[in-house]
């Protein structure tokens, strides 16, 4: 069955129209190797509703926040942008799968500096990326370029309560990946150059994928 790694819906849908290029990943206390690789190289993006504050998406995309209500269907009708706003949502019957992403690089990034120079490829807010870096202040934080496609033809799948605070999640159904790229190859490339100058030395930048 394909593999799927569970965001925010407001970042999934961030993603998969090319305002957000980037994820943060925490580091394991057990397994600290610095050559750290995901489990998954590509992967359906899976849209959760579960914990997902507004207060810690940048202001300027908080309208965004009503807008990806619609990667939910609820059979007891739709949330108030209120619900959303206040983190009062909760999972709905169903999620719409309308995007994959491959990994395209990943850098190891300690200075909170590089974090805030990295905010053009992320919608979150200041708070979130400073909680991030502050939970690996004994581990390094890795953030992950993604190159990210549109399916052709989105799909709904239910959601199972068993899932809880997983990351990677298996979809029950067949999807191809298959689809357009969100940007096009030299406005990725030119983002992903200006990614890797932030967060990387050139002389441990890692190639592209």
């Amino acid at each position: 069955m394909p593999i799927a790694f569970k965001e925010w819906a407001v970042t999934v849908r961030a993603l998969a129209e090319g305002e957000q290029l980037l994820t943060f990943c925490r580091a394991s206390m057990r397994n600290p190797n610095p050559d750290f690789q995901l489990d998954y190289e590509r992967f359906f993006l899976y849209p959760t509703f579960d914990h997902q504050r507004g207060d810690l998406v940048r202001e300027s995309h908080r309208p965004e926040l009503t807008r990806a209500l619609e990667e939910g269907v609820w059979n007891d009708g739709d949330p108030t942008p209120t619900m959303m706003r206040n983190g009062e949502l909760g999972q709905p019957e169903r999620v719409r799968i309308r995007a994959w992403a491959e990994v395209a690089a990943i850098f190891t990034v300690t200075d909170r500096r590089a974090i805030d120079a990295l905010s053009p490829y992320y919608v979150w807010g200041s708070d979130y990326a400073e909680r991030q870096l502050e939970w690996h202040h004994r581990q390094p934080l890795h953030v992950v370029l993604l190159r990210t496609y549109r399916i052709p033809r989105p799909v709904t799948v239910k959601v199972r309560d068993e899932l809880g605070s997983r990351t990677w999640v298996e979809i029950t159904r067949d999807l191809p990946f298959e689809g357009t790229p969100v940007l096009a190859d030299d406005e990725f490339e030119r983002a992903a150059d200006e990614i890797a100058t932030i967060a990387a030395p050139r002389d441990r930048r890692p190639a592209l994928v």
